[in-house]
């Protein structure tokens, strides 16, 4: 499973959803997760505000949800 963080807390998440892969976007507030909605594909992500140039990999090993 793939995790990318965004600026302003923006967390995209590669998981499986009823045996499909998906791409979960939520925000991160205060430590706080705010689910913004689910994409089938790459392409659907700038509907949830998601610059893909901006997203960078969350390191292997961190716990914490932080934008």
């Amino acid at each position: 499973m793939g995790v990318w963080l965004g600026p302003n807390g923006i967390l995209v998440e590669a998981i499986m959803l009823d045996d499909r892969p998906m791409l979960r976007v939520s925000h991160v507030v205060d430590g706080h997760r705010y689910l913004q909605g689910y994409c089938a594909s790459v392409a659907e992500l700038g509907r949830h505000g998601v610059d893909l140039a901006q997203l960078v990999e969350r390191p292997a090993g961190a716990e914490r949800l932080t934008g």
